[in-house]
């Protein structure tokens, strides 16, 4: 199986009904209110009615793949077009992230087009570790055409990130295991996500998964130090299914050779059995950090 072309088929602008080649960017005003006015959103002001959260992997996946999407707003800050608002069926709802493909910015090193299926692909390395890292993701279509869809997560308000992405944490240590496997080049303090009750979600993983050594990182306070126990088990069962099962998933959304490369990031973590240094042949820490 060869990963697909996001372009054998043409989009159609929303707005226009006319053909959106993926080189086409949509115009920022289409995401902005229609008075210009940017106010600060309130995710926990959206009504969903008498209609309630889900409950189980079951519930969560269905919403996700099928509801509908009612977007309220955009996050500025991010370089892609990313879009906050409400996913919703007869009986559930939720609060959800939408990153269209069609606006996703031209990058020099990642090929147009991808960066969604590596949300995806992140999102399948995350559960087949157990670790969890990233939330519950999906691949479909959206009011904007397809993209990626992924459910909210609302930070602990009561964490100071500048302060915790310093912590010697197990869930930190884990994602930055993680990030080594995926080879992460954005993972900043923002993409953090401390929750009430202790996990911790990492979020924005579109550029992922390059055959180039990339990591960039804030969280690299155990370079060079032994792996524990609980990492090499973890990375033995990851080796062994993508070469499975995990590895064909992950070819319909990356190449054979961005595959073939975290199979071999995998293998050198367990050869080297130490978290990875920075190589000096590019930006260790991402920019900005925050």
């Amino acid at each position: 199986m060869t990963a697909p072309d996001p372009r054998d088929d043409p989009l159609e602008h929303p707005l226009t009904d006319e053909p959106l080649e993926l080189d086409d960017e949509l115009d920022d005003d289409e995401f902005e209110p229609d008075d210009g006015d940017v106010v600060e959103l309130d995710v926990a002001a959206f009504d969903h009615g008498d209609r309630r959260p889900p409950q189980g992997a079951d519930e969560l996946a269905a919403l996700l793949r099928e509801g509908v999407l009612d977007m309220e707003g955009r996050l500025l800050d991010a370089s892609n077009v990313t879009l906050i608002g409400a996913i919703r069926t007869d009986q559930l709802a939720a609060t959800c992230v939408y990153k269209p493909v069609a606006g996703e910015r031209p990058l020099w090193d990642f090929p147009d087009g991808t960066l969604a299926g590596r949300e995806i692909s992140a999102h399948l390395v995350s559960e087949a570790t157990g670790w969890s890292i990233v939330p519950p993701t999906v691949l479909r279509e959206g009011p904007f055409g397809p993209g990626m869809v992924q459910l909210w997560m609302d930070a602990d308000p009561a964490v100071e990130l500048t302060e915790f992405v310093r912590l010697d944490v197990p869930e930190l240590r884990r994602m930055a295991v993680f990030d080594a496997v995926v080879n992460n080049a954005d993972r900043k303090g923002g993409h953090i996500i401390p929750m009430r009750g202790g996990h911790v979600y990492g979020v924005d993983h579109g550029i992922c998964f390059s055959v180039d050594p990339k990591l960039r990182t804030l969280l690299w306070r155990w370079a060079g130090k032994p792996l524990l126990l609980e990492h090499l088990a973890v990375l033995e069962r990851l080796d062994e299914q993508l070469r499975g099962e995990l590895g064909e998933q992950l070819h319909e959304h990356l190449t054979r050779r961005e595959v073939r490369r975290t199979q071999q990031r995998v293998a050198e973590l367990l050869r080297t059995r130490v978290h990875p240094q920075p190589s000096g042949d590019w930006p260790a820490l991402p920019w900005p950090p925050f």
